[in-house]
């Protein structure tokens, strides 16, 4: 920006912000003009005192690829329920960060937390990232004792590429095929209950016209491999037993296709399942003010619901 060019935005800025200027009378607005986008403030991970982390925790191993974990455990004496907390990314890029803070909400309200940091698709295409959740899911059972928690209270929570993989982890609880071998073989994968954040649930519907980049990377292209982009969506998994389910999305996010049919799923299998829409949400609602607390607080709701 040529320097006449910042003094003017510099001086209009301060302009905005002054009394004179908001004291005016207001103007009436263009029903063309374009609506304001909602504002939002960044949270920085700040663990809290009552919280003990242990990071980089090796579960399993593909590889050379080491599957890590970060698992938040309250300090207080007590055996505690687990949520397995799945980053997103678009499944080729490394978020675990920007989720830290809604892990240690969550862990602040008695659970213990854990954070896996999958398989990209820059590493391997699906079902690795997938595989490597459900090695992470029996790597807390089997440490169970060590981590203070309660291997059949464990819920899983995701969002966007997260919650798909979220999703899929709550549909498909001991399917073979999408096991993996990675971890401790003899736990279970069973998911007591389930929260997908803005995430799609049907790849097939969702990319019959035309593929995303992050898509393609993720799955290859959808007219050569329409048998895995079903295999891919929670949607297809949904049956008898699957664990009450909780959609929460952004007012202003579009990233939720398949949802609304496979609550009808669910609900005709007597699934508990709800969506909660946050008003003025972008996409990612969940790393930031004034969505953070919110999502924390109807995350939290749910499982102390179906996990405590």
């Amino acid at each position: 920006m040529k320097p006449f060019s910042a003094f003017l935005a510099a001086a209009f800025a301060v302009a905005l912000v002054s009394p004179a200027f908001s004291q005016g009378p207001e103007k009436p607005k263009d029903p063309a003009a374009k609506p304001e986008k909602p504002k939002f403030t960044k949270v920085l991970p700040a663990l809290p005192d009552t919280l003990t982390l242990h990071e980089k925790i090796e579960c399993s191993r593909v590889g050379d690829f080491a599957v890590l974990l970060d698992i938040y455990v309250p300090k207080a004496a007590g055996k505690y329920p687990a949520i397995l907390l799945i980053h997103g990314g678009g499944w080729r890029a490394r978020q675990v960060e920007a989720d830290k803070p809604l892990a240690e909400r969550l862990a602040q309200r008695g659970y213990v937390v854990a954070q896996v940091a999958y398989r990209l698709s820059t590493d391997a295409k699906f079902p690795a990232a997938l595989h490597d959740c459900k090695a992470a899911l029996r790597f807390l059972r089997a440490h169970a004792e060590e981590y203070h928690l309660d291997p059949e209270r464990i819920g899983v929570a995701g969002g966007s590429a997260g919650g798909q993989l979220s999703g899929l982890m709550g549909m498909t609880g001991g399917v073979k095929e999408l096991e993996g071998t990675g971890g401790e073989p003899e736990q279970s994968t069973a998911i007591k209950a389930c929260i997908v954040m803005a995430a799609t649930m049907d790849f097939v519907e969702s990319n019959r016209m035309q593929n995303n980049e992050a898509v393609i990377q993720y799955l290859g292209p959808f007219a050569e491999n329409k048998a895995l982009f079903a295999q891919a969506s929670p949607i297809t998994h949904v049956k008898q037993g699957c664990p009450p389910t909780l959609f929460l999305e952004g007012e202003n996010d579009t990233v939720k296709i398949g949802r609304p049919e496979m609550q009808v799923k669910l609900r005709a299998l007597g699934v508990p399942t709800e969506v909660i829409t946050l008003k003025g949400a972008p996409h990612p609602f969940w790393m930031s003010q004034p969505w953070l607390d919110e999502t924390a607080k109807a995350a939290g709701d749910w499982f102390d619901k179906y996990l405590k």
